[in-house]
């Protein structure tokens, strides 16, 4: 199920179980993980797009692996807070994914979770071919380390 509201999603979350953070870019997804506490968020992988039917059918695959409770995909509104194309392919993918898996689906603001990735990989003095390599799932981490903070005071 998707919940648009972020106390709604919490709510709905089973107890003890991991969570995955998702930032979807138009050629790669990056993908995060908790651990079962809720408290860390750490970066996976960088899954690179091809079809929605190869890209959804590895996403289950870690969510099932891993034993995930729920779904965070970064939606990236714009700066004024609207949102726009992107937005809308975000919460399509999201629709997609949830007639494939019972677990639970909701949406964290992204806006320059990329823009901290890259900072923090910069101050880690890391080459710019591996930050082309590592940042995508790099921001997938920070989007779902937000939401793991958020559940915190919930």
């Amino acid at each position: 199920m998707i919940y648009n509201e972020f106390e709604e999603f919490a709510a709905a979350l089973p107890p003890m179980t991991a969570l995955i953070g998702l930032d979807l870019g138009e050629k790669t997804i990056g993908v995060a993980v908790s651990d079962r506490m809720r408290g860390v968020a750490s970066p996976l992988e960088t899954v690179r797009r091809k079809k929605f039917t190869l890209d959804s059918a590895r996403l289950l695959e870690i969510i099932a692996d891993r034993e995930i409770g729920g779904v965070i995909l970064g939606l990236p509104k714009n700066m004024d807070g609207t949102e726009g194309p992107r937005c809308q392919s975000t919460r399509a993918f999201a629709r997609n994914l949830s007639r494939l898996t019972e677990v639970s689906i909701g949406f964290w603001d992204e806006r320059l979770s990329t823009v901290a990735a890259e900072k923090a990989l910069l101050e880690a003095d890391t080459t710019r071919k591996r930050r082309g390599q590592v940042i995508d799932h790099v921001a997938a981490g920070y989007i779902l380390q937000g939401a793991l903070d958020r559940l915190r005071f919930l």
